[in-house]
C-alpha cells in the first residue's frame, strides 16, 4: 500500500488558490488547512467560488483533506465564554469541511486549568461534544481529537489519557485520534528509543481500539522527550531523529492512514517537499525489505 503523505497548508485568500498549487508543489498526497484563524476565534465564512473549485479538486484527484481547528478550543475550561466559543468554532469547522469534502476536523484535546476541576472539566466535555458527535450527518467529518504536549493541566497528552477521553463520550464512533509525534515526545513517549513510535502505536490501540487511528501529523520535536514543549523541527533534526518515523510504514495501526508534516517551510514549500520527499523514502525502504523477507 503506498502511503499517503502531505503537509499543513497555506489557504488565505481562498483554498483553491492556494492550498492546490502548494499541494501540487510540494508532491503532497493529502492536506490539512485552516479555516479561520488558528489563534483567534473568528469564524471566516470563506470564500464560496474557491471553496466549490477545492472541493472538485480535492474529489477528483482523491485528495483528503483535514481541517485543523483553532488552537483555542478547550471544552474543558472553566471560562463559559471559551466553552461556547469553542463550541462554534468546532461547528463551523464541520460545516466548512461538509462543502470541501474533509475526512476530519482536528482538535486539541484541552486542558482541565486545574487539578481539582479535572473530573468537572470530563463532566463538561461530555455535556458539549457528546451532542456535536450526535449531530454529525455521513457527509460530515469526523471530530479528531490531538493529545497534546502535556503540561497546564490538559486533559489528555500521553496516549492513555485517551481511555477517559473516550469514555467521557461513550467511545462515540465518530471521534477518531490524531497523533502528533512531537505531542508524543514532549509528552513523555520517548520515540527516539529504538522502538519508541511502535510501542505509541500499541498503546493507541490498547487504549482506544482498532481503526480509531485517522491521522498522523508527523514532527520532529526541538525538545527532549518529557519536556512538556510543543516546538516542531524538521524531520531528522531533532530530538526524535528520522529513524523513528519508519515505524509508520510497519505497523499496522497506521497502514492507510495519511500522514501530514507540519515542520518549518518556506513560503514556497521546500522544507515541506524535502520532509515529505525524506518519508516516501523510509515507506518505499521498508515496503522493499518486507517484499524480501516475505
Amino acid at each position: 500500500m503506498s502511503p499517503i503523505l502531505g503537509a499543513h497548508v497555506p489557504a488565505s485568500g481562498g483554498l483553491a488558490k492556494r492550498a492546490i498549487p502548494y499541494v501540487e508543489r510540494v508532491r503532497a498526497d493529502t492536506l490539512q488547512v485552516f479555516v479561520s484563524n488558528p489563534r483567534g476565534w473568528a469564524l471566516a465564512p470563506g470564500v464560496p467560488a474557491q471553496d466549490v473549485k477545492f472541493a472538485a479538486w480535492a474529489s477528483e484527484q482523491g485528495v483528503p483533506v483535514f481541517i485543523h481547528a483553532t488552537f483555542l478550543v478547550n471544552l474543558g475550561s472553566n471560562v463559559e465564554a471559551t466553552v461556547e466559543k469553542s463550541v462554534a468554532s468546532l461547528r463551523h469547522a464541520v460545516a466548512r469541511g461538509r462543502v470541501i469534502g474533509a475526512r476530519g476536523v482536528v482538535f486539541h484535546a484541552g486542558s482541565s486549568l486545574a487539578t481539582e476541576r479535572r473530573a468537572e472539566a470530563y463532566a463538561q466535555l461530555r455535556a458539549h461534544l457528546l451532542p456535536l458527535l450526535d449531530e454529525l450527518t455521513p457527509e460530515d467529518p469526523d471530530l479528531l481529537v490531538e493529545p497534546t504536549a502535556g503540561g497546564g493541566f490538559a486533559l489528555a497528552s500521553r496516549v492513555e489519557d485517551l481511555a477517559e477521553y473516550f469514555a467521557a463520550v461513550d467511545g462515540h464512533p465518530r471521534l477518531r485520534v490524531c497523533l502528533d509525534t512531537c505531542h508524543a515526545h514532549a509528552a513523555g513517549h520517548d520515540l527516539s528509543e529504538p522502538g519508541g513510535l511502535a510501542t505509541v502505536l500499541d498503546t493507541l490501540v490498547d487504549t482506544v481500539g482498532t481503526g480509531r487511528l485517522a491521522l498522523v501529523h508527523a514532527n520532529d520535536s526541538r525538545d527532549p522527550a518529557g519536556s512538556l514543549r510543543d516546538r516542531h523541527e524538521t524531520l531528522g533534526r531533532g530530538t526524535i531523529g528520522a529513524e523513528a518515523f519508519g515505524a509508520l510504514f510497519t505497523h499496522p495501526a497506521a497502514a492507510g492512514v495519511p500522514i501530514v508534516v507540519e515542520t518549518p517551510s518556506e513560503d514556497d514549500g521546500i522544507g515541506h517537499a524535502a520532509d515529505i520527499g525524506l518519508l516516501r523514502g523510509m515507506a518505499t525502504t521498508r515496503q522493499h525489505v518486507s517484499r524480501m523477507i516475505g
